[in-house]
C-alpha cells in the first residue's frame, strides 16, 4: 500500500500546476501504514439536540426555550408540533434536522408543563414533569455569560445510587454538553450546568465562574460562582426504551399528576364547605331543642 501511494504521489508531482498542492496533500506517515491501513480517527463528539414544543405554550414556557437555546449553542430549534397525540413524528424530524437528541416541551391545561429528553432514533426518551420555572428575565441576577460559550456538567452523587439516576445522567450528558466542533460555540468555558436530585426530583442550576472579586477588581483573584438563571424542576416520571414511545423501563411510583393534586384541593374546599352546613342544621336544631313551650300567660295569648 505504500509503494501506490509513493506512484501516486509521484505523478501527481507531473502534474501541471497544481501538482505540488496535490503532491502535498498526499504526504503520508509510512510507519503508519500498515497492512491493515491507517490507523483509527479520534472520535469526535458529534451531538446536536432538537429543541421544539407543542401547542399551547405560555409566556414563560417560551422564554425558558430561548433562555435554553442562548445556553446550547448545538441546539437546532424547529416549529411548533401541531398533534400532541402523534409523538412518533419527533424522531422523523430530528432526522430531518441532522439531529441525533430532542428535547420537546408539551404544554397540557392548567399550564402544565411536560419535558420529553430522549435518544434519537432508537431511544432511550425520558418523561418529566416541568416546575418552579424561573427564566433569565424573571430572576434580575448579576451573573452573565457571553452567548455559546460551553458550559461545565456538574452532577450530584445521587445520580449513581439509583439506575434510573445513571441513565438519565448519561441522557443528560449527551443533550446539555456542547462540542467543541460546534459550529456557533466559543472556544472557553465560563459556566457551570448543575443537576442535583433533592426528594426525588431534578434540580437544575446554571452558575457563572468569577474568577475575580466584583467588589475588589483589583484585587488577588477568587474563584467564585454566580448564579445566572434560568431555573426549574424536573420531576421524572417515566423512562421509554425507544424514543417517545415502547416498553417502559421506570416508573415513578411517588409521583402525582398536577390533575389529580387539583382535584383533592377542589374536594378539600368541598369538605369544607359541606362542614360548615352542617355545622349550621346542628345549631338550628338545638336552638328548637332549647326552644320553651309557651304557656297560658305567653304574649300571644295574652295580647292575641
Amino acid at each position: 500500500m505504500a509503494s501506490i501511494l509513493k506512484a501516486q504521489k509521484a505523478n501527481a508531482k507531473d502534474v501541471k500546476g497544481k501538482g505540488k498542492r496535490r503532491a502535498d496533500e498526499m504526504e503520508v506517515d509510512e510507519e503508519a501504514v500498515g497492512i491493515v491501513g491507517l490507523s483509527e480517527k479520534k472520535k469526535k463528539n458529534k451531538q446536536r439536540v432538537l429543541l421544539l414544543s407543542s401547542r399551547g405554550v405560555t409566556q414563560r414556557m417560551r422564554h425558558l426555550m430561548m433562555d435554553l437555546e442562548a445556553l446550547l449553542p448545538h441546539v437546532k430549534k424547529d416549529s411548533k408540533l401541531d398533534s400532541k397525540s402523534q409523538l412518533h413524528l419527533l424522531p422523523e424530524l430530528a432526522d430531518l434536522n441532522n439531529c441525533n437528541n430532542a428535547l420537546y416541551f408539551e404544554a397540557r391545561r392548567h399550564e402544565d408543563l411536560y419535558l420529553w429528553a430522549a435518544k434519537t432514533p432508537n431511544g432511550p426518551s425520558i418523561k418529566m414533569h416541568v416546575q418552579n420555572v424561573h427564566t433569565m428575565d424573571e430572576l434580575k441576577l448579576t451573573g452573565n455569560c457571553l452567548k455559546g460559550s460551553r458550559g461545565l456538567l456538574s452532577f450530584d452523587k445521587s445520580f449513581e445510587d439509583t439506575e434510573w439516576g445513571r441513565l438519565t445522567k448519561e441522557v443528560f450528558t449527551q443533550i446539555f454538553g456542547v462540542p467543541s466542533t460546534s459550529r456557533r460555540a466559543k472556544p472557553f468555558i465560563d459556566h457551570i450546568l448543575t443537576f442535583s436530585i433533592v426528594d426525588s426530583k431534578i434540580w437544575f442550576r446554571n452558575f457563572q465562574i468569577m474568577e475575580k472579586d466584583p467588589v475588589q477588581p483589583n484585587g488577588p483573584p477568587q474563584t467564585t460562582l454566580v448564579e445566572i438563571g434560568p431555573r426549574f424542576v424536573l420531576t421524572p416520571i417515566r423512562i421509554f426504551e425507544g424514543a417517545f414511545g415502547g416498553a417502559t423501563v421506570f416508573s415513578n411510583p411517588e409521583f402525582v399528576t398536577p390533575a389529580a393534586t387539583r382535584q383533592l384541593a377542589k374536594r378539600a374546599k368541598g369538605m369544607k364547605y359541606n362542614s360548615r352546613k352542617d355545622a349550621d342544621a346542628e345549631a338550628a336544631e338545638r336552638r328548637e331543642k332549647r326552644r320553651l313551650e309557651e304557656d297560658a300567660l305567653g304574649v300571644s295569648k295574652v295580647f292575641g
